[in-house]
């Protein structure tokens, strides 16, 4: 089976945008359903996508979206120019959250954002730099070619 990539694509992601909170992940589910990669996976790749994608809105001033996709796994890259994450595995708990009163208010801010992309990815690295902000590289297996 064709290992090489087969779809790759780049999206901007603007952060304080609430209004436009979750359409570059619905872009990413819609291409990867056009793709006819497996439901699941697609949904997976869609939650771990929303998920990194409000962090952004959420905490940095601008995000980019990689996305690369082959039949074998789906390949997510962010990267940000926020704050950077203090301690990384604190903030992998559920439950933990550093969202202002603002955030909660419009109903974010829960402490699931990292711990569910962790639960919805089969490889995950954070890297992080106070001051200068964060990468998530997230990787989905095709439901088909699982270990």
């Amino acid at each position: 089976m064709n290992r090489e990539i087969v779809f790759r694509q780049k999206f901007e992601i603007q952060g304080g945008d609430f209004s436009r909170g979750g359409e570059v992940s619905c872009e990413v589910k819609n291409l990867l359903k056009e793709l006819g990669l497996p439901a699941p996976s697609v949904r997976r790749a869609a939650i771990a996508s929303y998920e990194a994608e409000m962090n952004v809105i959420m905490y940095a001033e601008h995000g980019v979206l990689d996305l690369s996709a082959t039949p074998l796994k789906i390949r997510i890259v962010i990267e940000d120019s926020g704050p950077g994450i203090e301690d990384i595995e604190l903030a992998m708990n559920e439950g933990y959250s550093t969202a202002t009163p603002e955030m909660r208010e419009l109903g974010f801010g829960a402490g699931m954002g990292l711990s569910n992309i962790k639960k919805n990815t089969d490889e995950l690295e954070i890297t992080s730099e106070i001051g200068k902000g964060t990468r998530l590289t997230m990787v989905v297996l095709t439901e088909r070619h699982q270990p």
